[in-house]
């Protein structure tokens, strides 16, 4: 389940409901959806068979014309390259909407107006779905396994283009992911009770 962590009031939130009202606030909608439809190695064919009514929904409801599924690793060629087009504060022209099969990143939302100026991350992981309205200023970062599987939505594929605000406020911001890799290493003891 997604964590949603605002520094500047010292809050996180770890609940489904409380993610939800939070992310509402910005227009940003976030759901749950289950995962056992299809095995951790489906093909991306299978993956778009298993989820074919909540993709068709999902187009329905927003306009999206196309749906695909991205896969990415710490191997992906290219990665470093591909992951620097989004970790800079920018919007786009359309939808951002994600639906997360493996993984973890981090959303990071930048709330403005003339009452708050504040950055909200969300972290992601299987089984949370996002969509992160059209013109919200936001960036993305993987988090440390640099593993990422999802679905994603368009509504036109040129339209995904990043406009980069260029305010430099990504740049006092890191990934804190709270996933398994936070944990660290597992210990193991023989030490019965």
């Amino acid at each position: 389940m997604a964590v949603v962590t605002i520094p500047v009031d010292d809050k996180t939130i770890h609940d489904e409901l409380g993610i939800r009202a939070e992310l509402a606030a910005l227009g940003v909608e976030y759901e749950r959806w289950d995962l056992s439809r299809v095995s951790a190695d489906a093909s991306a064919e299978e993956v778009l068979e298993a989820y074919a009514a909540e993709i068709d929904e999902m187009k329905r409801l927003g306009g999206y014309t196309t749906a695909d599924v991205i896969d990415v690793t710490a191997d992906t060629p290219g990665l470093d390259v591909m992951l620097a087009r989004f970790d800079k504060e920018h919007t786009h022209s359309e939808d951002e909407v994600r639906f997360i099969l493996a993984g973890r990143g981090v959303f990071f939302l930048h709330q403005k107006s003339d009452a708050v100026d504040k950055v909200l991350s969300v972290e992601v992981g299987p089984g949370d779905m996002i969509r992160v309205p059209r013109g919200t200023e936001h960036w993305f970062m993987l988090c440390e396994d640099r593993r990422i599987r999802a679905i994603r939505w368009f509504q036109d594929t040129t339209g995904w283009t990043p406009h980069y605000t260029g305010s430099g406020l990504d740049q006092g911001y890191q990934p804190l992911c709270f996933g398994p890799a936070y944990l660290g290493a597992r210990a193991t003891t023989t030490i019965s009770v």
